[in-house]
Order: structure tokens, then sequence, then C-alpha cells
């Protein structure tokens, strides 16, 4: 059975994977399902969602990693919605998914517009988008930057439906192997 592809969306908090995501679905000629991260976190019970319980969230965020990678196997196309907050959890999505048709997306925008997106939002922590800045991957990590402010919604998904057809290019998370390997 042929595999899946994974558009890997990876951005801070209100960069717009979310919008993205669901702008790509409408647009593909074919379906693609969406993974959120947050989608996951939701799924543990509020009690357990703590620091003091890090360990039930550490495994809801790989039971993700290991949905992507299931969805993939059984020949279903996935968009995941994600941010690497620890850089454990993109050691084991590379890990998973190196040898996979993975097109890994880096989605941005600026600053002044995260703490805007924040603020309209509503039910995000002031500061989020910010304090993970320094999470992501440097650029050079990334098959392709769509930047959700200077680009609309469909300008960024047309650049990523683009790409889809030359998986000769989706090398990062290749890259990021070969170079853990080393």
């Amino acid at each position: 059975m042929q595999k899946g592809e994974i558009i890997f969306l990876n951005g801070v908090s209100s960069a717009g994977k979310t919008t993205l995501a669901k702008t790509l679905q409408a647009q593909l000629d074919k379906p693609f399902y969406w993974l959120s991260v947050d989608a996951f976190d939701s799924m543990i019970p509020e009690k357990y969602n703590n620091r003091e319980n890090i360990s039930v969230v550490l495994k809801a965020v790989s039971a993700m990693h290991h949905t992507i990678k299931n969805f993939s196997d059984m020949g279903l196309n996935v968009i995941v919605d994600h941010v690497f907050e620890r850089q454990d959890w993109m050691d084991e999505c590379v890990e998973l998914l190196h040898e996979y048709h993975v097109l890994f997306v880096h989605v941005t925008c600026p600053l002044d517009e995260l703490r805007r997106r924040e603020k309209e939002r509503g039910d995000r922590k002031i500061g989020q988008g910010e304090a993970q800045l320094s999470l992501l991957n440097p650029i050079e990590t990334y098959d392709v930057t769509v930047d959700t402010l200077n680009s609309s919604k469909e300008e960024c998904a047309d650049e990523i439906i683009k790409l889809l057809n030359y998986p000769e290019k989706f090398a990062a998370f290749k890259t990021l192997w070969l170079q853990r390997t080393k």
C-alpha cells in the first residue's frame, strides 16, 4: 500500500497553522486528514493536563506522532498542525517519519501580529507565541516557509500545494535524520 502524504505545519501559537490547515483541506483535490496537537491536548483530562503530570501530556503528544505515521501507513494523507515545544518531540517525529513523504512547512508571521492575534483570540495566554519563538528550528531545516501576514491564507496554501507535485523536494526530515545519525 502506498503511504499517504504528510504536510507538517510547524510554528508558534497563533502563527496561523490551524487556519492554513483548514484552507488546505478546502483547496486540495484529494482528502487530507487534519491532526492537531491542540486536539490531542484537549483529549487529556483537565486535572492531568498540567506540569505536575507532564508524563500524561508527553504520552498524548507521542500518541499524536504515532497517529501521523499510522494514518500515512494506511494510505491516508495528513495535515499536521504542531509546534515543537521540545526537542524530543521533533526527534521522535523525525525518527518515525524520515522515510515518509513529509513536506515540512514553517508557518510564521511577525511578532506584532502574533501579539495581536493572541489578544483577538482570547483563548491563548498572552506571550505564548513569543515565548515559543526560541524553540523553532533554524529556517534552513524546513522545506518551505509561509508568512501568514504578508500572504493570504489562500496564497500560503497555493504555495504548499504546488510543492506537493515535487516530492523530491521533501528533504527536511531526511536531512534532520542524517544530521542526527552522524
